[in-house]
């Protein structure tokens, strides 16, 4: 269960910041480009990735 937190939390991290980028619209060449929905959702997953990443981290074997 440790890994999937950790592999989970890590994914959701990434996604989160590539699409809070891409609705800044500092990354382009998607159709999430210059969406504000996308700046508003991405943080809301990065931060969920965020604790799933520090709950695997601290969860023992």
């Amino acid at each position: 269960m440790r890994w999937i937190l950790l592999i989970v939390g890590v994914l959701a991290l990434l996604a989160g910041i590539v699409w809070t980028l891409q609705g800044l619209d500092v990354l382009g060449g998607s159709a999430m480009s210059g969406n504000g929905m996308w700046a508003v959702i991405g943080p809301i997953v990065a931060v969920v990735g965020l604790v799933l990443l520090l709950r695997g981290a601290r969860r023992r074997s």
